[in-house]
């Protein structure tokens, strides 16, 4: 007997490839992401052109000019699904899947990928694509280039015009679209420490020295003097090759950061902008002559009071990093619960300090120039690829004591910058998922992260419900205020079942039991947006932590020693039984996509938050209604349960079209006893949908 390995996926079927091809379906039902991820490009090609014809030719061929450059008839074949929209309000019912390009390759991969999703989970978030700096966090940004490690060779053997990453990611982005998915990006309010946009402008940044475990001194004295000592530098070593044409050098630090242009003054010290490792060579020399001389960018922070840090003290405050440069770790002064540095990374310099060498800020006095230009990069970027969205980074942060200011500006928030600069510029649609936690006032934020977020444009928010079982009654608590806040702000919280900085061994437990409900909660909460991180689909079940290669987590940075350290690539789960149970929840969730798409939710039995209750009940009104159940106790049946008279006809015709729990419980319809529609019950974690075969008012 012939025993398949669990480790190798197996192909979809035959049947499920064709009612692909001929659009009877939206995904390739039962197509593993382990399997489509290596698949040849030829034969994703094939499937796509089957499927949607020439317009993947087109894509393919358009995608080695920026998406402004091409003739007006072919933007409109590649126009983005949410292209006509007059604002962001589309994402507020989106449902995101977010890919970190990392854990599957290349960027070809990401079509792939879509190629297992279904049309409902319309919208994917590609982590940072930008090319990250000497730590290798994709969220340290190096530069403003697209990442040449995300470059598909096979791709670029297949079509040579489309040789660099920058065009890669173009084509996939139009194919995206083509598909019917929008994209998103993210924006980071910070780089690397030493990012070549640190170094070409180090006016956009704050600077300190340091001595040994000391803070001399940090403020415009010191970026005055790391414009100095960059200059020399460059005048010792002379200019990069290929700096740009015509090039010559800088007579003094004025003609080099005041005069010239940005991509002047990077091309003089770094080198070709397709040079990415005669760059990172240049980038690392200069590094080591400002760490010789004690000059570093002031870390970013998170948490209240996000301003005061010091050097910690000790052999204990000190690191080595790959290059054998000894590093502080930086603390804050007067730390809070949430308090962090972070000190590889370096946030921009918003705002003039109230004093002189003093840590706080002004914020009657925004540095406009600083806001300027990552607005327009942002945008740059924007329209270079075609993206449809952001996803804000850090967006909690919010560093006024008195919590949101009285008056607001266009200077309160950057990210709120950046999303509003996008529509201004002629891309109304531009939408913004925030990144965060929506705690507790004062936790993440000083005051409210509602009043925040509303005020920084956010559409929607991420939250925190991935990082919490669904039978802990915190759980039931932050659902039932997620949907107060979707009723009474102007953002909507999602219900974000992964992301890829919670497949994270601190997280095993959350994902132990009751995956499947968390994505039917996730689809049939129709109101709301939800995100599911790539993984998801097939991950396996950790009871003790399993090897660092199994965690999306553990490749947004890639650390070669350590506890966080990673050996080769990302390792897919074999849980193909959770794939398959969740590819049924996903098959009527799509064929319900029109219906979700526009359906209102009305309560039956809301979200108990003293968690009394575990039984949950919603109607999705449209023609035709849908009713939804969900019983979020893991370990017990639900008992008999009536269903309020109240939003319900006496007289219904029920017709079973889901359950979590499989097709082994008999689904008894609800009866009317003369009062209520009575559940005759829930299995333990079970989702069920019925739909209403005559009409709810």
């Amino acid at each position: 007997m012939i025993v398949a390995d669990p480790r190798v996926p197996l192909p979809p079927s035959t049947q499920a490839v064709d009612d692909y091809r001929s659009g009877r379906s939206t995904f390739i039902v039962g197509l593993l992401p382990s399997f489509a991820v290596r698949m040849d490009v030829g034969q994703t090609i094939t499937l796509l052109r089957d499927r949607f014809g020439d317009a993947v030719d087109l894509a393919l061929e358009a995608a080695a000019d920026p998406p402004a450059e091409l003739p007006e008839h072919v933007r409109a074949r590649l126009l983005s699904p949410v292209a006509l929209e007059p604002d962001g309000d589309w994402l507020k019912r989106a449902n995101v899947v977010g890919i970190n390009v990392r854990t599957i390759g290349d960027v070809w991969s990401v079509v792939a990928y879509a190629l297992t999703l279904p049309a409902v989970q319309s919208a994917i978030h590609l982590l940072p694509i930008t090319e990250p700096g000497v730590a290798a966090s994709l969220y340290g940004q190096a530069s403003w280039q697209v990442d040449p490690a995300i470059r598909s060779e096979r791709l670029a053997n297949r079509y040579p015009a489309l040789a660099s990453a920058e065009a890669q990611l173009r084509a996939v982005v139009h194919l995206l679209h083509v598909m019917g998915r929008t994209v998103g990006m993210d924006v980071v309010p910070h780089t690397d420490r030493f990012s070549e946009i640190a170094l070409a402008q180090p006016d956009h940044f704050e600077w300190l020295e340091r001595r040994g475990d000391r803070i001399v001194r940090h403020g415009a004295e010191v970026t005055t003097a790391v414009e100095e000592r960059i200059w020399s530098w460059l005048v010792e070593t002379g200019m990069a090759d290929g700096a740009f044409e015509d090039a010559v050098l800088a007579s003094s630090p004025a003609v080099l950061f005041r005069e010239l242009e940005e991509r002047q003054r990077v091309g003089l010290l770094f080198g070709r902008a397709d040079d990415s490792d005669g760059r990172r060579r240049r980038r690392i020399a200069l590094v080591r002559v400002l760490h010789a001389a004690g000059y570093e960018t002031v870390p970013a922070t998170m948490g209240p009071p996000y301003r005061g840090i010091e050097v910690v003290p000790g052999a204990g405050g000190e690191l080595v990093d790959e290059l054998g440069l000894t590093w502080r770790e930086f603390r804050m002064t007067e730390p809070t619960t949430m308090s962090r540095v972070f000190g590889p990374l370096a946030r921009y310099h918003l705002y003039e300090p109230r004093q002189a060498g003093g840590w706080a800020l002004d914020f009657h006095r925004p540095r406009t120039q600083v806001w300027r230009y990552v607005c327009q990069r942002y945008a740059d970027l924007r329209d270079r690829i075609g993206f449809d969205f952001m996803r804000g980074d850090m967006s909690h942060v919010q560093m006024r004591s008195e919590g949101v200011a009285a008056r607001v500006d266009d200077h309160y928030d950057l990210l709120g910058a950046v999303v509003g600069h996008v529509r201004d510029s002629g891309t109304p649609s531009f939408a913004s998922l925030a990144e965060s936690f929506l705690e507790a006032p004062g936790v993440m934020a000083y005051g409210a992260e509602a009043d925040h977020l509303e005020m920084a444009r956010a559409d929607t928010a991420l939250g925190d419900l991935q990082a919490t079982a669904i039978d802990d009654p915190a759980f039931l608590r932050r659902l039932r205020w997620y949907r107060d806040l979707l009723a009474t702000r102007s953002f909507a919280p999602s219900f974000t079942v992964m992301t890829a900085d919670s497949d994270d061994p601190r997280f095993d437990g959350v994902y132990i039991r009751g995956n499947e409900l968390r994505l039917f909660l996730g689809l049939f909460l129709a109101d709301m947006p939800s995100y599911m991180s790539l993984g998801y689909e097939q991950r396996d079940v950790h009871l003790e932590p399993a090897p660092n290669e199994h965690y999306t987590k553990l490749y947004v940075f890639q650390l070669l020693r350590g506890p966080k350290a990673t050996s080769g690539p990302y390792v897919f789960g074999t849980n193909r039984e959770l794939f398959d149970r969740l590819s049924g929840i996903r098959v009527v969730a799509d064929g319900l996509r029109d219906e979700l798409a526009r359906a209102t939710v009305t309560w039956l039995c809301p979200p108990d938050a003293t968690a009394g209750s575990r039984v949950m009940a919603w109607l999705l009104a449209g023609k035709p209604s849908h009713i939804c159940l969900a019983n979020l106790d893991l370990d017990n049946d639900a008992p008999p349960f009536g269903l309020p008279s109240r939003s319900l006809p006496t007289s219904l015709a029920w017709e079973c079209l889901l359950s979590t729990a499989g097709t082994d419980l008999p689904m008894v319809a609800p009866e009317w006893n003369g009062r209520q529609w009575v559940v005759p019950g829930l299995g333990r974690g079970e989702g069920r949908v019925y739909r209403c075969t005559s009409p709810v008012p």
